[in-house]
C-alpha cells in the first residue's frame, strides 16, 4: 500500500492487538482521498476482516492515526476537475464502494478511534466520522468541518448523513449547507470530538485506554433506541422550519449554487429513512455535483487559485521577507482610517496624518468604533483595543512620519494633489523603505513622476470598506522594481489580506473591469430598457447589487471626475476620448439633471429618510422607451460578458499576467459571480469556443465592447488551466 501502512500492536497491558491504520500518502505533503488511498482503503479494510476472523476475540480495537502533520486533507480535486457529467454514474459506484469500506469497520463490534493530531477537512472530518470515539490535540489552530459548498461539492462521503444524525437537521445546517468551522474545543462541546489531549504524543496511549474500557462499540444512530436529536422532518417543530427553508436558501443562491440546494435535500431526505439508504442519496447528490460545471468553476478558483495566490506565485522570487513596523497613512478620511484600522488590528505601529490634528483624530474615532462594537459583542478584551488604539498616532506633521517602513497616500483622487503629499512625506522613509498611492484609477508610473525614487513607488489599491474587504490590489509601475513588489505583497499579507500584483494601466485591472460592469447598465438603460430590469437582471445573474445601485454607492460624481481627468489626460497626449454611452448617461445625470449618488441625496435611486430606496421615478420619462426589446438572458450576458472580455483584454496586454489574479481580483474586488469562477474561469467554463461566439453575437449587437481581437483570442487559449 502506498497512502496506508497497516500493522497489529499490542493492546494496553498487552492483552491483546489493536489494528494500526496509518495514513501517510507518499510523496505529498497532506492525506487525500487519490485513487491510489481508495484501492489501499480496500486493501486496509479486508486485512482488518481477515485479522478480526483469524484473532476473533483478541483482535480489541482499530487506531486510525496519520503521520502527516494534519489528519486528513480530503478529496482529490484535481482528479475532479476531469470529470464531466458522463462521468456521474461512475463517481456514484466509486463514492458508494469507499462508504462500504467505512461501513465496514464501524461495524465489526470493536471500538475505533480516530487520533486527530492537525485539521481534518472535508474528507479528512468524515474518515474521522468513521471513529466511534475521536480524540484531538487542543489546539486553537486546528481546524475540523466540512467546507465544500464554498467549492460548489457537498459532503458525500457519509458526512451529510452522519452530521445531521449527530446534531440533528437544525443543529447540522451551519457546518453542512454554510461550511461552518470548528476548533477541536468547539468540537468537543458539540460532541463530535469526545476527548482533549495537550500533545500529539499523547494520542496513541488515549486511543489504547479507551479501547480497553470500551471494548464492544457500535455509532450512536445504530442503536435500537437511537433518537435524532431536534427530531425527525415529520415532527411538527421541525416540519415548519422546512417549509421556508428552501426559500430562505434561494434568497442567497439565487438559484446559481446548486451545492447547498443539494445538501439541504439530502439532509432532509436521509433524515426521513434508514441509514444505509440515506447514504445512497447523499451519493447521488454529490455525484451530481462533482461533475458538474459549477463546482469544477469554484474548486479551480477557490481552491487552486486561492492556493496560488497564497503560495505566493505574484511575488517575486528572491526577495526576503518583509515584516512593517512601522506605517505611515496620508489622508484620514474613509480610506486612510480603514487602513490605519486593518495596520493596527495586525500589529503594526501606525501614523495617521492629516492636514490637521483633529481630522486625523476623527480617522483614528473609526477604530475605536470598530474596537468598541467588537468589545461590546465579546469578541475582543478592552485591554487588547486600548493597545490596538495606542498603535494609531493621529497627527498633521509629517515629521512623526520618521522611520516608517512604509507611506501610503489615501488621499482624494488628484494628481496635484497626491504629488504634493508624495514630495512632503517621502523624505520621512527609513531606508530601504517604500511609498504607495492608494489611487483606484490613476496610472501608477505617471503618479511616481513625484517621486524622488520611482523604483521604490508602488500602488497598494484597497477596496471600500477597509475592514470588510479582503483584496487588495497591487499595481507595478513601469519602474517599480521587484523588491518593491514583493514587499508591498508581504505587507498586504500582515495585514491578513489577499493580494493580487498586476501591471500599470489606467484603471488598473479591478477599476477598469468594474468600470465595464457598471456603464453597461447605465448604457442599458440609455437604450431604453427599465431599470428594474437592468438591476434584477445582475443580481440574478450573481452580481451582489446591480450596476446603477454601485454607481450610486460610488458617486456618479466619481465617475465623472474620473471620466474628466481621462479626457484632460488624453488632450495632454493630443488625444481625443470618445466617451462610452453609460459614461455619457452618467454625466447627464450628474451635470444635467443633478443627481450626484447617494452622498449628494440621490442619483438612480431615491433615499426617503427612514424608508427603503427605490429608482428614482423620473427614470421611466427620462429613458425607458415602451418600444425597447429586451431578453433578461440577454441583459444578463452583456453584464458578464462585458467585465469578461475586459479581463482577457487585460492579459493580453499584460496589465494581468496569471489567471489567479484574474479570477481572484474579479470575485473579491469587483463581486464578479462566485458560481462562474471569476471572470477568466467564466470564460473556460462556458467553454472558449461557445464564449468566443457569444461575445461575437454580442459584439454585433451592442458594440466593440464586447469584441475580441487576435492578440485577446490567443491570451485565453495560452492561459488556460490544465488539470
Amino acid at each position: 500500500m502506498q497512502t496506508i501502512r497497516y500493522e497489529l500492536i499490542p493492546a494496553q497491558n498487552g492483552d491483546g492487538q489493536v489494528a494500526l491504520i496509518t495514513f501517510d500518502e507518499q510523496g505529498s505533503p497532506v492525506n487525500t482521498m487519490c485513487r491510489q488511498w481508495q484501492q489501499d482503503l480496500a486493501e486496509a479494510t479486508a486485512r482488518v476482516l481477515a485479522d478480526h476472523d483469524q484473532l476473533g476475540d483478541a483482535l480489541k480495537g482499530i487506531v486510525l492515526v496519520s503521520a502527516k502533520s494534519s489528519f486528513f486533507a480530503g478529496a482529490d480535486l484535481k482528479a475532479t476537475m476531469r470529470l464531466t457529467e458522463a462521468d456521474a454514474p461512475a463517481a456514484f459506484a466509486e463514492i458508494e464502494r469507499m462508504k462500504k469500506h467505512f461501513r465496514t469497520l464501524e461495524t465489526l463490534g470493536i471500538p475505533v478511534v480516530a487520533c486527530l493530531n492537525g485539521t481534518a477537512l472535508g474528507g479528512g472530518w468524515e474518515v474521522a466520522l468513521i471513529a466511534h470515539h475521536r480524540i484531538a490535540v487542543n489546539d486553537a489552530k486546528i481546524q475540523f468541518g466540512l467546507p465544500e459548498v464554498t467549492l460548489g461539492l457537498m459532503p458525500g462521503a457519509t458526512g451529510i448523513t452522519k452530521m445531521v444524525r449527530l446534531l440533528g437537521l437544525m443543529g447540522a445546517q451551519p457546518y453542512l449547507l454554510e461550511g461552518k468551522l470548528f476548533s477541536p474545543a468547539e468540537a468537543q462541546r458539540l460532541g463530535l470530538v469526545h476527548a482533549l489531549v495537550d500533545a500529539p504524543a499523547q494520542l496513541l496511549p488515549a486511543a489504547l485506554t479507551h479501547i480497553a474500557d470500551h471494548p464492544q462499540a457500535q455509532q450512536p444512530w445504530d442503536a435500537k433506541d437511537y433518537k435524532m436529536p431536534g427530531g425527525t422532518p415529520a415532527s411538527p417543530k421541525v416540519a415548519n422550519a422546512l417549509v421556508v427553508a428552501p426559500a430562505m436558501l434561494t434568497k442567497t443562491t439565487r438559484g446559481r449554487y446548486p451545492a447547498p440546494e443539494a445538501a439541504l435535500s439530502a439532509m432532509v431526505e436521509g433524515a426521513l429513512v434508514d441509514y444505509d439508504t440515506a447514504l445512497r442519496i447523499e451519493s447521488r447528490y454529490l455525484a451530481r455535483l462533482m461533475t458538474g460545471q459549477v463546482a469544477r468553476n469554484m474548486i479551480s478558483t477557490f481552491f487552486f487559485d486561492m492556493n496560488a495566490i497564497k503560495a505566493g506565485k505574484s511575488r517575486p522570487a528572491g526577495v526576503a521577507r518583509f515584516k512593517p513596523a512601522k506605517v505611515g497613512i496620508l489622508g484620514a478620511g474613509m480610506m486612510g482610517a480603514g487602513i490605519a484600522w486593518s495596520q493596527a488590528s495586525r500589529g503594526i505601529a501606525t501614523v495617521l496624518k492629516d492636514v490637521s490634528v483633529e481630522k486625523a483624530e476623527a480617522g483614528k474615532a473609526y477604530s475605536a468604533k470598530l474596537a468598541q462594537k467588537r468589545v461590546d459583542k465579546g469578541g475582543m478584551q478592552p485591554e487588547a483595543a486600548q493597545a490596538l488604539l495606542a498603535r494609531i498616532t493621529p497627527t498633521q506633521d509629517a515629521a512623526d512620519l520618521a522611520g516608517c517602513d512604509l507611506i501610503i497616500e489615501a488621499v482624494y483622487e488628484n494628481r496635484e494633489l497626491k504629488a504634493q503629499v508624495t514630495r512632503e512625506a517621502e523624505p520621512q522613509l527609513a531606508p530601504g523603505g517604500f511609498f504607495a498611492s492608494n489611487t483606484s484609477t490613476l496610472p501608477i508610473t505617471g503618479l511616481a513622476e513625484a517621486s524622488s525614487r520611482p523604483e521604490k513607488f508602488i500602488g497598494i489599491h484597497f477596496f471600500s470598506p477597509v475592514d470588510k474587504m479582503k483584496l487588495v490590489e497591487i499595481i507595478r509601475g513601469r519602474q517599480t522594481d521587484d523588491e518593491t513588489v514583493a514587499r508591498a505583497f508581504d505587507y498586504v499579507q500582515a495585514l491578513g489580506k489577499i493580494p493580487i500584483v498586476v501591471n500599470d494601466s489606467r484603471g488598473f485591472y479591478t477599476s477598469r473591469t468594474f468600470g465595464t460592469f457598471v456603464m453597461e447598465g447605465a448604457a442599458m438603460l440609455g437604450e431604453g430598457i427599465p431599470a428594474a430590469v437592468i438591476e434584477n437582471a445582475a443580481m440574478q445573474a450573481g452580481m451582489p447589487v446591480g450596476p446603477l445601485a454601485v454607481l450610486d454607492e460610488t458617486a456618479l460624481t466619481l465617475s465623472v471626475h474620473v471620466l474628466d481627468q481621462t479626457r484632460a489626460d488624453c488632450a495632454a497626449e493630443g488625444k481625443v476620448y470618445a466617451a462610452t454611452p453609460g459614461e455619457l448617461l452618467v454625466e447627464r445625470m450628474v451635470k444635467e439633471l443633478k443627481r450626484p449618488g447617494r452622498a449628494g441625496g440621490g442619483g438612480f435611486y431615491d433615499y426617503p429618510a427612514g424608508a427603503k430606496k427605490h429608482l428614482w421615478p423620473e427614470l421611466r420619462g427620462l429613458f425607458e422607451k415602451s418600444g425597447a426589446s429586451w431578453q433578461l438572458q440577454d441583459v444578463q450576458d452583456r453584464l458578464l460578458y462585458r467585465q469578461a472580455v475586459e479581463t482577457a483584454r487585460c492579459l493580453a496586454e499584460g496589465v494581468l499576467t496569471s489567471v489567479h489574479d484574474a479570477n481572484i481580483g474579479s470575485i473579491f474586488g469587483i463581486g464578479f459571480p462566485a458560481w462562474t469562477g471569476g471572470a477568466m474561469q467564466f470564460i473556460y467554463g462556458t467553454g472558449v469556443p461557445a464564449f468566443l461566439r457569444r461575445a461575437d453575437e454580442l459584439a454585433q449587437r451592442h458594440g466593440a465592447g464586447f469584441a475580441l481581437d487576435a492578440r485577446a483570442r490567443a491570451a485565453i487559449e495560452q492561459h488556460q488551466p490544465r488539470y
